[in-house]
Parts: structure tokens; sequence; C-alpha cells
């Protein structure tokens, strides 16, 4: 029987790039993939329901996800993560800059191979 590579946590950023920014008490956040395998990656990990899981810490609402495969990315938007927007709300980030470095924090399981086909070394 062969062995199956062994996998290793990395961040979301080791394959993607990400920019964020506000619309009132919302965000959204893009996630843009480094390759197209990158993309294929995010395409399959990156769900709505995952992105609404890492940010509940922040009492984000339901998240909606948005694919722009023309580009490599996916969008984000994140009702009420910013708890009344800049105007109102009393958090460091009240326009949600930080949360496109927040979300390059998250970890996914890759084998070396997979990682090096995602960030174009291979």
């Amino acid at each position: 029987m062969k062995q199956s590579p062994t996998k290793r946590q990395i961040r979301l950023g080791e394959i993607a790039y990400a920019r964020s920014g506000d619309k009132g008490s919302s965000a959204n956040v893009g996630v843009i993939a480094r390759t197209p395998q990158g993309f294929a990656v995010l395409r399959s990990y990156l769900s709505a329901a995952r992105v609404e899981n890492f940010f509940k810490p922040l009492s984000v609402g339901k998240v909606i996800r948005y694919e722009l495969p023309n580009l490599g990315a996916l969008n984000f938007l994140l009702p009420g993560v910013l708890a009344g927007g800049a105007s109102r709300s009393l958090r460091t980030d009240a326009q949600g800059k930080t949360l496109g470095q927040a979300i390059l924090e998250m970890k996914l399981a890759m084998t070396k191979r997979e990682l090096a086909r995602c960030q174009g070394t291979s």
C-alpha cells in the first residue's frame, strides 16, 4: 500500500493575497489566489460558512461569497462585522481594513507539492 504524502498546516497567506474595506456596518474581504491552482484550492476550501466561523468572534452575520474566476479571487460580504461602521463603532478597526490581513492567518492543510503548485514554484 502506498503511503499518502504528509500534509502540514499553512497560512492562507502563503497562497493568496487579500484586500478589505467597509460599507456601513458591513465589510467585504477579497481573497486573491497567486496561481490558478491556488484559486481551485480557495474555491473548495473557503466556503462562506468557513469564513463566517472564522469571524464569529466579531459577531459577523450570515456571510455571502461571490466568485470572480477571471481574477482568480473570491469576495466575501461580512454583514454587521463592523458593529455600526466607521462613524458609530467603538472597534479599533471600524473600517475593516485589517480583516483582509486577519483572514490570511486562517490555516489549511497541504502537502509540500500542493503548496508549491499554489505558489507557482513547481
